[in-house]
């Protein structure tokens, strides 16, 4: 069986407020086909998130146009826990849609990296708890009544869960212990970057129409060819921290995870295993498959 993607992209995002390269800052790892159809791995470290969305466009453009499809893999949550667009008070039966958009039009990112993420995690905050609940972690000069430096308390019965499903099942196989999405600051706060990261992936679905998010806009279901009549990018979640680090002797962490996990998934596709991943959870109720990919999405390969 032939492959279902020809080129294989991962980003490591940053929600960092200033221009910054090298260790915690966006990475863009792309494993592609040379010239004599080789896969190549090559990366690239925009110092901007908005200079990261022009590559990525630039690149995209460049693959599509020339026949590649292309598995583009992000290392933030796309979406989140179950009743988070409910509790914000937004309208629609596509809650991830919901999000999107209220992201679209409250985040205000500039092209300097410099953002409004704390001011809107407070909002945030008002419009679910009105207290500093669920999101925490800024720097003291932006703690506010609704945003706590700390994480001001643990999450109860009628909260929105502290994890989705996919990040319990990822604790549960002792895969990786993620963060919180709630967590904007400090290390590994994923908060930020899933803030600053969607309106950007959803910048990218508007520029490329044959572009599909996974598992919003395709089934929790084995991919098969035929489903992707049409589609020459899929967007999914990837969590590099769930496979063992080797780095190369010139490379850092973050440039080592995008070529692992470019490696890992281009792998499982040339061994015909990839397919079934589209999946998602082996087990769960008709109402979690329905969250899952109608809100919460899941991390491919868990």
């Amino acid at each position: 069986m032939s492959r279902l993607f020809d080129s294989f992209i991962m980003v490591n995002w940053s929600a960092t407020s200033k221009p910054t390269t090298g260790k915690d800052s966006i990475w863009i790892g792309a494993l592609v086909p040379d010239a004599r159809l080789r896969l190549t791995f090559r990366a690239s470290n925009p110092a901007t998130r908005e200079i990261a969305y022009q590559q990525l466009q630039e690149l995209l453009t460049r693959l599509t146009n020339r026949g590649d499809r292309v598995f583009l893999g992000f290392g933030f949550p796309l979406g989140f826990p179950e009743g988070t667009s409910k509790k914000l008070g937004l309208k629609g039966d596509k809650p991830w849609e919901s999000m999107r958009d209220f992201l679209k039009k409250e985040m205000k990112d500039k092209p300097d990296n410099t953002n409004n993420r704390f001011a809107l995690a407070a909002r945030m905050n008002r419009l679910i708890s009105d207290g500093p609940f669920p999101f925490w972690g800024c720097p003291k000069r932006d703690e506010l009544t609704t945003l706590s430096v700390k994480k001001p308390r643990e999450h109860e019965s009628g909260d929105m869960k502290e994890y989705r499903r996919t990040e319990a099942e990822l604790t549960k196989q002792k895969l990786a212990r993620p963060q919180p999405i709630w967590k904007i600051a400090y290390a590994g706060a994923v908060g930020g970057q899933v803030m600053t990261g969607l309106p950007v992936i959803h910048k990218l679905r508007a520029d490329f129409d044959s572009l599909r998010i996974w598992p919003f806009e395709l089934p929790l279901e084995p991919l098969i060819e035929e489903n992707l009549e049409g589609i020459s990018i899929v967007v999914a979640e990837v969590f590099p921290s769930m496979l063992e680090q080797k780095n190369a002797e010139t490379e850092i962490r973050d440039e080592a995870q995008v070529r692992i996990m470019a490696e890992y998934i281009a792998n499982l596709d040339e061994k015909d295993r990839i397919a079934a991943l589209f999946e998602g959870p082996k087990k769960g109720s008709k109402a979690a498959q329905t969250a899952i990919s109608s809100e919460e999405g899941w991390i491919f390969g868990v």
